[in-house]
């Protein structure tokens, strides 16, 4: 017999009522919504291809992955010879390798054992291939050539790839956009969708600088012109200053001093004697401690902030600097300010990305669909109501409110989860629709078929609820088998649809 206790009743038409109310907000203006309290404020998000948005196809560069890798590979054949205390000499890359020379050709087995250390298995302990990082050949006359091998390139830009991804996601969530998609594609590639933003100039400057920030000594030893004319020191380089100083050249030297990974904030604002926009920072407890023995021991030096091998300033170390923080100044404008400090908190990316695909999707084109789906939905939802009310009577206006109140559910708990709404998800919620309809005609025709049998309405209404469940999940069981694993729906218990 039908029976719900009162407790059970209330808890149900309780939870009803609180998730449908989540989907309220959904129908305020901007300002009304923006007005809410901050935990309030939860509405379903429209996908890109419902309020347009931008659309960002990025390539990881592997040539500058290769050229970063054989540039590690050559400081750390440098290191392990010093350290070993072995004479050598033509240290260098070239071409897809690193080559030296050995002195003295006695320690050339002992330069091989030290250099053959340097080649690690890849995958770590899980890893069963075999295949190791470095290829280490002896070319006779103490020369020992390195190469790279092809998996070991692929490990690193499968790695980039996975870095840039978790830097991506901060530095366009920095934006303050709302529920962006960003993934992987392919070997090497990075799309990135952010609904609502029609303008995606901002968002390409951001994702295009790799970030990387650097705190180098600049080289007041060396001359300048002789470095210009392509005579630099061999432990400097020149590089250039910002556009707007002019592209000033600087000779730096390569040795980086404090390095921007160890950077722990940084915030825009405003320098206190010439209101110009700033961008302070902050470093680590090991930054700190580096960046303070630097300045203690280069009092009176030009210290050069360099991003992306581009000087943005180079100011004279006055005195030293203990705290662990400092300021760029650059001649910002208060968007560039603003910029620099979401690309040095989100961090330097471990390769440049380079955009090789670019759409925009215009919001008129969003609203043609959402206009199309409202049509079809209201079209749809009109037939099936007049449907259940002609066919069930009373019982199909009931019909009519269960599924109206289940479609309120969905969206309730879709704006709880700040979820995105797709033209994918519109189906789905029809789909949804067309299910619950179809559950409540099989109960209903099994009703019809208790009460043929002879039973009373209220023992019909007992069984029809009871005993239908089996026939819904028989029928969607039909639904999604193969054909040949259908079995035809002929059994005496099963009602006439």
């Amino acid at each position: 017999m039908l029976y719900f206790s009162r407790w059970k009743a209330v808890a149900v038409l309780l939870t009803a009522a609180i998730v449908c109310l989540c989907a309220v907000p959904n129908f305020f203006s901007e300002r009304t919504f923006q007005s809410l309290p901050h935990w309030a404020q939860r509405a379903v998000v429209l996908g890109l291809d419902l309020q347009g948005g931008s659309h960002i196809l990025l390539e990881v560069d592997s040539a500058a992955v290769r050229k970063e890798k054989l540039q590690s590979l050559l400081d750390d054949v440098r290191r392990s010879l010093r350290e070993a205390r072995i004479p050598y000499t033509g240290l260098a890359v070239r071409g897809e390798q690193v080559e030296v020379r050995v002195t003295n050709p006695g320690n050339q087995p002992q330069a091989l054992t030290k250099l053959r250390e340097l080649s690690q298995p890849l995958g770590g302990l899980l890893s069963a291939t075999g295949q190791r990082s470095l290829d280490i050949t002896d070319a006779g006359g103490g020369l020992i050539q390195l190469r790279l091998t092809d998996a070991a390139i692929t490990e690193r830009i499968r790695q980039a790839v996975e870095q840039s991804i978790q830097i991506v996601d901060r530095r366009v969530n920095e934006l303050g956009t709302v529920e962006p998609s960003i993934q992987r594609q392919g070997i090497d590639r990075i799309l990135v969708q952010v609904p609502g933003l029609q303008d995606p100039t901002r968002l390409k400057e951001l994702l295009g600088k790799t970030a990387k920030l650097t705190f180098r000594l600049v080289d007041v030893s060396g001359s300048l012109e002789d470095a210009l004319q392509g005579r630099a020191p061999p432990d400097s380089e020149v590089l250039y200053g910002t556009a707007k100083e002019g592209k000033h050249p600087y000779l730096i030297k390569k040795q980086v001093m404090v390095s921007g990974e160890e950077l722990t904030d940084a915030q825009p604002g405003f320098d206190q004697r010439t209101s110009e926009p700033i961008v302070s920072f902050k470093f680590n407890t090991s930054g700190a401690r580096r960046f303070a023995q630097v300045t203690q021991e280069n009092v009176g030096r030009p210290f050069a902030i360099v991003l992306d091998n581009e000087v943005i300033s180079a100011p004279v170390i006055r005195e030293p600097i203990l705290g662990g923080s400092g300021q760029i100044s650059g001649s910002f404008t208060v968007e560039q300010a603003n910029d620099l400090a979401i690309l040095l908190r989100a961090g330097a990316l471990p390769a440049p990305l380079t955009i090789i695909e670019e759409r925009t999707v215009g919001p008129g084109l969003g609203q043609d669909s959402i206009a199309k789906g409202k049509l079809a939905s209201y079209v749809g939802a009109v037939l099936v109501l007049v449907f259940m009310f002609v066919t069930y009577g009373v019982f199909g206006l009931f019909a009519n409110i269960a599924v109206a109140v289940n479609v309120a559910m969905i969206f309730g708990i879709l704006s709880l989860l700040n979820a995105t709404l797709t033209l994918p998800g519109i189906a789905g919620v029809v789909l949804t629709v067309g299910i619950a309809v179809d559950s409540n005609v099989l109960i209903y025709e099994r009703i019809r078929e208790e009460v043929r049998h002879g039973r009373t309405p209220i023992t019909a209404i007992d069984a029809g609820f009871t005993r239908a469940l089996a026939t819904i999940l028989d029928s969607f069981s039909i639904r999604t088998s193969p054909p040949s694993s259908r079995r035809p729906c002929c059994s005496s218990s099963a009602p006439d649809r």
